[in-house]
């Protein structure tokens, strides 16, 4: 079995040579830049499973480097930031990151995140015919195809990340049943780490977002304060 690839995008040498070195000993494939214009390069080159991007970098902002990794590669990313202001984390969820970790942090807790996004399927399956309308979850406007892992409106498909697609289907599997957000990071990011409840509640704000904008009126993904999220009609 091929060892799964990691491309760990950060300026500072010292940072730089403790992630690959972490990772390397956890048996990943890790190669290492420190540019936004070579991690560019390295992703259409070699295709990595995880990305961890620094968000300050010395020729672009991590965002849109992020952006453009989203734009071409199915890839996970994991933003390391020295700055977890809330704006920075919206806007680096919005371009399509699928977590982040403040700086400083624990080389084991960095293993391990890495690890989750790991196990986390990269694309579906080629579905077999006779099974796609058992894993089609239809609720009014809504269709969730669990099998080509798209969404659509009306018909129309809406472009959404990985994270935001696993966050939906899991509301759509349990309509009217209200979520709590420990559960979801459970079911999603297969973690219990506290910190990561932000995760939640920025992706949920960017989903809604992008289904308000195909025009999805029922269901609608309503927040049950202090506790969670479901999907009522």
């Amino acid at each position: 079995m091929a060892e799964q690839s990691v491309l760990v995008v950060e300026d500072t040498d010292e940072i730089r040579e403790l992630v690959v070195t972490v990772l390397t000993r956890a048996g990943m494939d890790v190669r290492a830049v420190a540019t936004g214009a070579e991690a560019i390069e390295e992703v259409r080159r070699s295709t990595p499973d995880v990305v961890v991007l620094d968000l300050g970098l010395p020729d672009a902002d991590g965002t849109e480097v992020c952006r453009q990794i989203r734009a071409e590669s199915e890839c996970y990313v994991l933003m390391l930031t020295a700055r977890a202001e809330e704006v920075d984390l919206l806007i680096g969820l919005a371009v399509g990151a699928d977590g982040y970790m403040s700086k400083p942090f624990s080389p084991r807790e960095l293993v391990a995140r890495v690890q989750v996004m790991l196990r986390r399927p990269r694309v579906a399956a080629a579905p077999e015919p006779a099974a796609v309308e058992e894993h089609v979850r239809r609720l009014a406007e809504l269709e969730v195809d669990e099998d080509s892992r798209e969404v659509r409106v009306d018909g129309a498909v809406v472009d959404l990340t990985r994270t935001e697609f696993d966050l939906l289907a899991a509301l759509a599997s349990r309509p009217g049943r209200v979520l709590q957000r420990e559960t979801l990071l459970r079911e999603v990011w297969q973690t219990d780490w506290e910190g990561s409840v932000r995760l939640v509640e920025a992706h949920m704000s960017n989903l809604r977002r992008k289904l308000q904008a195909a025009g999805l009126s029922t269901p609608e993904i309503k927040t049950v304060r202090g506790v969670g999220y479901r999907l009522v009609a």
